[in-house]
């Protein structure tokens, strides 16, 4: 006799979106709340994760809207410390993912969560551009969309000193694999959220 959970989802319900796209099933987590304690960051998050996989078990659309406005998706930094520590193997990390492209895309993404978008999309942009990361481009990018402007300013010129800040990106040889990549991911989300 298989002990797997055959359940199906009702894909106009964010857990049933979730289980089409990622193939995680939200209703195998039984609470046990080894997620959250394993959490470096849970003591920050709005609802730890074994809350928020509650909320989408329940297929409650107010859940929903408390999901997709939530801080916890954006702190979420898919440590994997959950999925480790997690007796069911639920992917949470890759639900948080999820999560986030949704929020994005419906526009309803948590106003404490600015920063961590606007530095998610600075790394992007830099990697789109040089094919790896350029860390003067990336804070040029955050700074711009975030006003912090002189913040963490005094440590330039030590980073500087160290060569720890390139003054010009290193590209790599074949850009365009880059490209197909980004140009892949972005065909993949749109037609998937």
């Amino acid at each position: 006799m298989s002990s797997e959970i055959h359940i199906h989802h009702d894909k106009h319900i964010l857990s049933g979106e979730i289980l089409s796209q990622t193939g995680v099933l939200a209703a195998k987590c039984y609470q046990c709340g080894k997620c959250s304690a394993g959490c470096p960051l849970s003591d920050e998050m709005d609802y730890p994760p074994s809350v928020i996989m509650r909320m989408l078990q329940t297929g409650f659309s107010e859940n929903e809207e408390k999901v997709l406005r939530s801080y916890t998706i954006w702190l979420c930094v898919t440590c994997e410390m959950c999925y480790e520590r997690c007796p069911m193997e639920i992917d949470i990390p890759v639900v948080m993912d999820f999560l986030r492209e949704k929020s994005l895309k419906l526009k309803k993404t948590n106003k404490k969560a600015k920063d961590i978008i606007a530095f998610h999309k600075a790394f992007l942009s830099t990697v789109n551009k040089t094919g790896r990361l350029f860390e003067i481009g990336l804070i040029a990018g955050y700074k711009l969309n975030t006003f912090h402007l002189t913040q963490d300013v005094a440590l330039a010129p030590k980073m500087l000193s160290r060569g720890k800040l390139p003054l010009l990106p290193e590209k790599i040889k074949n850009k365009k694999n880059i490209a197909d990549i980004f140009n892949k991911t972005l065909k993949n989300k749109e037609k998937n959220i």
